[in-house]
């Protein structure tokens, strides 16, 4: 006798997830979930209420088992090589809690309860992953070796992307309406996104990660590179930085960035490196510990959210200032910038 599936499967609710949950999403986001449902898809003819732990527990051991095959090591993703399952265990939480809470499926999934268990996130490892955390804290000095050997357009956006401690979308999206010069301002308030395969710009995300707009105090070496790049502004272009009223796409500044960094002869790499070698420097000198590091970047910490509510832009001007003096003090930025 044929079994009666009492719910929907699992691959039905993440089809209607898609239309009618995707649209409130970002498209990167969009993406990210699509490319983490192709490892989750072998589960698609799975009813919600099947999906146990036990189920789980098979899939992971399938895909572990395919990660550490020898046809798997003989592909030499190198750095990129799996180190475990998690993200795609929290997308299967995420569309579970979405099915749950979504009233199309309110009454079929009263009886259906979350079947991830603690053990499914240590069955998930696979690898540790390369620690990364101190190659990505650039030193100050290798930082202005590596904008010495950038072209002038890539230096000034690496000077302020590295004085920001900002994220390289947010600082390539910086728009000329967004500063105030004669009161010494200007807001990180835009991020660019730019497509995950081709890496060209597909558009201006009118909120950062965080979604709160953050206040920058303009010092002189700010002021200089916003002067500069303002010479080359171009009528109906809002962006600071920009290639012909164009806005700067992440292939390209890939390629200037990696091409600096082989110049200069330094192990760091990326563009993210900038912005922990901020943060360190911020901890540093700035005085007040975490507290300048939040104003530098920007971040937001549960256990610091209340201390953190009440650190002005004057916070972030006073640590940019000691920041300032501490690398003009190494005779960093004579001459070459």
């Amino acid at each position: 006798m044929e079994r009666i599936k009492t719910t929907s499967t699992l691959g039905y609710v993440w089809s209607r997830m898609r239309e009618l949950h995707f649209p409130s999403l970002e498209i990167s986001t969009q993406r990210s979930y699509e490319k983490k449902w192709k490892m989750l898809s072998s589960l698609a003819i799975y009813p919600m209420s099947e999906i146990s732990a036990t189920a789980i527990n098979e899939w992971i051991e399938n895909k572990k088992s395919w990660y550490q095959s020898d046809e798997y090591k003989r592909l030499n993703r190198g750095s990129s090589t799996r180190c475990n399952l998690y993200s795609e265990l929290n997308l299967l939480k995420t569309i579970f809690n979405w099915y749950k809470s979504e009233d199309e499926f309110e009454n079929e999934s009263q009886n259906v309860f979350l079947p991830m268990r603690a053990r499914h996130h240590t069955m998930a490892f696979i690898r540790n992953i390369p620690k990364m955390a101190d190659e990505k804290k650039i030193p100050v000095e290798d930082a202005f070796k590596f904008f010495e050997k950038l072209p002038l357009l890539y230096r000034d956006l690496a000077l302020i992307q590295f004085f920001c401690a900002g994220r390289i979308g947010e600082i390539a999206g910086i728009q000329i309406s967004n500063i105030n010069l004669s009161e010494e301002y200007f807001l990180i308030k835009e991020s660019l996104i730019w497509c995950n395969g081709s890496k060209v710009f597909e558009y201006l995300k009118p909120f950062p990660k965080n979604r709160e707009a953050r206040r920058v105090f303009i010092h002189g070496q700010f002021k200089e590179i916003i002067q500069r790049r303002l010479k080359d502004s171009i009528v109906g272009c809002d962006y600071l930085f920009h290639v012909n009223g164009k806005p700067l796409n992440y292939c390209n500044i890939q390629r200037y960035y990696r091409a600096a960094q082989k110049k200069a002869g330094i192990s760091y790499t990326g563009t993210h490196c900038l912005r922990h070698g901020m943060a360190t420097l911020a901890r540093k000198v700035g005085g007040m510990g975490l507290d300048s590091v939040i104003a530098m970047t920007g971040h937001k910490n549960l256990r610091l959210a209340d201390h953190y509510s009440r650190i002005d832009c004057e916070e972030q001007k006073k640590t940019s200032l000691k920041i300032l003096k501490h690398i003009r003090s190494m005779k960093l930025m004579e001459n070459n910038f």
